[in-house]
């Protein structure tokens, strides 16, 4: 079993831990129940910070020169507050690895936030970001970030959870571990980095090796970005079927005929959709341990995140882990 470092994550306080939505409503999520044994969550409703009472009137964006935010029923115009109150927040914001904020909302919403034509017209023109959440995606955009509701889809939920546990792990190595931690944190993703881009993954090979011995932090401020970079989007069922062939490539001589043409049977099977990828990584964790190989032991994209957060639905869906 893996050892996990603990993800620190934002979150908006209405999903799951206090009744602070407009309606005086809290919000039931199956995603952060599972997460709290295993994630340090940071509750926050922008909203109750600046000053709104619970219940409350509705808030708004409203179209303009640049978006204004308002509460249309009082005619009082909330944007200089929220500005503030989002960058003194994340002013004081350290060592965080992810935020999963609260969809549609007009301070934390990520993408499909209404815009309204006017204060007395509630007409819609157009659909952006909260205005927290603009603040965290303009300063934190490489972080896993996710809306509350996307992580009932399988793929964005492992996507989700394979990037903050894997930056959570960085954030530990960046503190306490130096170079040589860096190296061991390149080599035990290496496979995992592959599956999302072997491109990036090369030229972060090519930071870590060193070659001009550049200062650890200088090395850092190379790598990490490229580390954004390669997780910006889920990896493809593709790459997954490279890197699979890659590892089965370790027990080539050990294997049989037959479990090389059972292997890539059932690799076609994933590639058409009939199974899904846990079932092509449970042949190859068997022969990982009946052929104890002490390195792909060692590798997290077996594991990439705790297994209890792994929902029994998931297996049987034909995209899982793509």
């Amino acid at each position: 079993m893996r050892h996990f470092p603990t993800p620190k994550v934002v979150v908006s306080r209405c999903l799951e831990f206090a009744e602070v939505r407009y309606n005086g409503a809290v919000i039931p999520d199956k995603a952060v129940q599972r997460m709290q044994a295993h994630v340090e969550f940071i509750p926050v409703c922008p909203e109750v910070e600046i000053g709104l009472g619970v219940p409350r009137e509705v808030i708004r964006i409203i179209d303009g020169e640049e978006e204004q935010l308002v509460q249309p029923k009082t005619g009082e115009n909330l944007t200089d507050t929220m500005k503030e109150f989002s960058e003194g927040f994340l002013d004081h914001l350290t060592d965080v690895d992810g935020f999963l904020l609260k969809n549609r909302s007009p301070t934390c919403g990520m993408h499909d936030v209404k815009v309204y034509h006017s204060e007395g017209n509630s007409q819609v023109v157009g659909k952006t970001s909260g205005f927290f959440a603009k603040e965290i995606l303009h300063r934190h955009g490489g972080l896993a970030i996710e809306e509350e509701g996307r992580l009932k889809n399988y793929t964005l939920r492992h996507h989700f959870l394979t990037k903050l546990f894997t930056l959570a792990d960085f954030r530990e190595v960046k503190k306490f571990d130096g170079m040589k931690g860096l190296q061991q944190f390149h080599a035990r993703n290496k496979y995992l980095f592959m599956a999302y881009h072997p491109g990036t993954l090369k030229k972060m090979g090519q930071t870590v090796a060193n070659h001009d011995h550049l200062e650890f932090e200088q090395i850092i401020e190379s790598y990490e970005p490229l580390l954004h970079e390669l997780m910006e989007n889920p990896a493809k069922p593709s790459a997954h079927v490279n890197v699979c062939q890659h590892i089965a490539g370790y027990f080539k001589k050990d294997l049989s005929k037959e479990e090389k043409e059972s292997f890539q049977s059932l690799l076609e099977q994933y590639k058409e959709e009939k199974v899904p990828l846990s079932a092509v990584l449970s042949v190859l964790n068997c022969w990982v341990a009946r052929f104890q190989s002490e390195y792909l032991k060692q590798q997290t994209y077996f594991e990439p995140y705790p297994l209890e957060l792994v929902e029994i639905s998931d297996s049987g869906k034909g995209r899982a882990y793509s």
